[in-house]
This record gives C-alpha cells, sequence and structure tokens, in this order.
C-alpha cells in the first residue's frame, strides 16, 4: 500500500507541471470549448433490431481498387454506384457485378456525391468546393465560396427534383487534413448551403453548426434532413410552408457521430455512424483541458484516437428509429445505401466497399 502511495505522488509530482503548462499555454489558432448547454450524455437512442457483427456479414466489392471511398450515389438507369476516393478519382462500380471503372478526376478530395438529373455527377469536394461532373466526364466549379467566406471542407451533398443542390461546408476554418482539429475545439464552424444552378446563386441556410456533414432531401420535397457530427444529431430544415427557413430537432443522442445520410426511396433514411460512442470522447467532451491537451501532444505523437464501433442507423421518415449495424473492429464507416436487398458501405479507411445482404441479416425483416 504504501509503494503504491508512493508511486501516485511520484506520478503526480511529474504531471502537475505538465497540467499547469497546458493550462497556461494558449495555442494562436486553437481554443476548446465547452459543449453547447443541449449536448446530452444521456442515454443514446437505441434502434430495436441490432446487427453488431457487421463485419461477419460483409462481403467486398472492388479490392484494391477503391482507395477510401467516402460516400455513395447509385444510378439506378444505370446500373452504376459511384463514390469519391482519396486519390482524387471519383470511380463507378457495377452492380451487382462489382466492376470498377475510373469514372472523373476532381483534383482534390471528392467527398459526398450525388446524381444530377441529366445523369452527371454533383460533387463536394473537400479541397476545392462544390462541382458538376457532366455526363461527358468534365469538371466544373459551381461554387467555392458564400457571403465572402470560402469553403474549407465541402462535404455533404444532395439533389432535390427542381435541380437546387444542398450541401454542406463542414468547417469554414479547417481543411478536411486538419478535421479532427475542429472536432476537437467544438466551435460551430460549419454552415448548411444551397446552390441554384439557374441563377448560380449560393445561399447560407444555416450557420453556426458543429461540423456539418451529410444531408438528404426528404421524399415530399419539404425539407431536408443534415447532420452535425460533434453534436450527434440530425436536424430538420424545412423548405416550404408555415415553418419555411426554420429548423426542428429529427434524432439526437445517435450511439455515435453521424457522417452521411440518405434516403432509400422505402422510407428510410440510412445514417452512417463514424465512430461509436465512447467513454474517452465523453470525457473529451465534458472537459475542453482534455482536448488542449490531445491537441498539443498530438502536434507532436500520434495520438490514439478510440474509433471504434462504426455503423449505421436507419430511421424512418418521422426520425424514429428502426435498425442498427455496427462492429467493434469497424472504423470510420463514413457511407451507407441500400440499392436493392443490398446494403452498401464505404469508409475513409480501407481500399474497398462493402455490402450486406439484407436477406440474410436479422436487422430486417424479409419475408
Amino acid at each position: 500500500m504504501a509503494a503504491g502511495l508512493r508511486f501516485l505522488k511520484a506520478v503526480a509530482f511529474v504531471l502537475a507541471p505538465v497540467a499547469l503548462a497546458v493550462a497556461l499555454y494558449s495555442p494562436r489558432d486553437f481554443s476548446p470549448a465547452p459543449m453547447p448547454p443541449e449536448y446530452s450524455y444521456g442515454p443514446d437512442v437505441s434502434a430495436p433490431r441490432h446487427e453488431p457483427r457487421a463485419l461477419e456479414r460483409s462481403e467486398r466489392v472492388g479490392e484494391g481498387r477503391l482507395p477510401a471511398p467516402e460516400d455513395l450515389a447509385y444510378d439506378g438507369g444505370g446500373g452504376w454506384l459511384y463514390t469519391g476516393c482519396a486519390d482524387g478519382w471519383v470511380r463507378r462500380v457495377s452492380v451487382p457485378g462489382g466492376d470498377v471503372e475510373d469514372w472523373a478526376r476532381t483534383g482534390g478530395r471528392p467527398l459526398g456525391v450525388a446524381i444530377a438529373a441529366d445523369g452527371g455527377l454533383v460533387v463536394a469536394d473537400a479541397n476545392i468546393g462544390l462541382l458538376r461532373v457532366s455526363p461527358d466526364r468534365k469538371v466544373e466549379l459551381l461554387t467555392d465560396e458564400a457571403e465572402g467566406l470560402k469553403f474549407a471542407l465541402t462535404d455533404g451533398v444532395d439533389v432535390a427534383a427542381d435541380g437546387t443542390i444542398y450541401f454542406t461546408d463542414a468547417s469554414y476554418k479547417y481543411s478536411l487534413q486538419n478535421h479532427m482539429t475542429d472536432i476537437l475545439e467544438a466551435r460551430p464552424h460549419g454552415r448548411l448551403l444551397s446552390f441554384d444552378p439557374s441563377t448560380g446563386r449560393t445561399a447560407v441556410l444555416a450557420r453556426d453548426l458543429y461540423f456539418a456533414n451529410g444531408v438528404a432531401v426528404s421524399p415530399d420535397k419539404t425539407s431536408l434532413i443534415y447532420c452535425e457530427t460533434v453534436l450527434r444529431r440530425c436536424s430538420r430544415y424545412h423548405l416550404t410552408g408555415d415553418k419555411k427557413g426554420t429548423v426542428q430537432k429529427f434524432i439526437d443522442n445517435l450511439p455515435g457521430f453521424p457522417d452521411n445520410i440518405r434516403y432509400d426511396g422505402e422510407g428510410r433514411y440510412w445514417i452512417a455512424l463514424s465512430a461509436g460512442r465512447s467513454l474517452q470522447w465523453d470525457l473529451l467532451t465534458k472537459h475542453p483541458f482534455l482536448r488542449k491537451l490531445v491537441y498539443l501532444v498530438g502536434k507532436f505523437v500520434a495520438v490514439p484516437r478510440g474509433l471504434k464501433n462504426s455503423g449505421a442507423v436507419s430511421v424512418a421518415l418521422d426520425g424514429e428509429p428502426v435498425s442498427m449495424y455496427s462492429d467493434p473492429g469497424l472504423a470510420l464507416a463514413t457511407g451507407w445505401l441500400k440499392v436493392g436487398d443490398y446494403l452498401y458501405y464505404g469508409s475513409l479507411t480501407e481500399p474497398y466497399l462493402s455490402r450486406i445482404d439484407l436477406t440474410e441479416s436479422s436487422a430486417e425483416s424479409y419475408e
């Protein structure tokens, strides 16, 4: 017992000056903030059906040809699944065959992708801005700023039936390369935006968002759902009616950090969870001091992020959870999309897509 006490005193003696130095030092460009009052540390929402071993149910598609496929968009007419990769290429994958084709190179880092009415693609490129790729594969910059403020991390995107493009700038301060710094700082640098192709006008719909990420237009075209990764929530923005221009809760207290969101055409949104909630992240969110320590240490050594239990949750049109997929060994799975009887997903870490046969999943009900 005495030896243990001596050890603890020795540790405290060493750490005390370190803690004091961290407390006194203020990095010029980094200032972690307390979480907003509405952030909850209470119980997570849960889905009535859960597949906790998603990796065991998954098969790989396009292995070695798709470096870090972040988001997914499906062209049912052509039978192609499009995804943006870490090497700057937008590639497409035949469904169900799995053949991979280099389709268009943006020159940046394509993240969100959405099918355009003319069969082309709209791309949220983290490094460049909002892009349009025509059916003949020509890349055009649509917009890279709003209200005089450049996008630093163009992220999620969806296209409405009238051609209006809705997208997010996750952070106007930090680039994709430094996105973890934005998350550690926990300040609202994100925006939800629209682009009207007929006028070329870019408009800010909502600002002061905490790492604005995926966006999906509702099937009735009256609203859209967007995700805020840091706050573990998704909100509804009203596009029409008496509530036009207002925001309301869609789902919060998610069991992980939301990334992309996609509507499946069958009554459900699929929300990607890039990582599951953990004790480590709860401690970091509660204590800005710890986030500053992680930031300072991370400038000199690699700090484990504790990213695991990635997955997805499917929710009804009212935000009620229906099913969930996760796995302890899955991390940074960022985009999930249902195509027929398969659930496809990509990630920021693997060189392939994965898919789950839903007819064999205990989390879905098939006749």
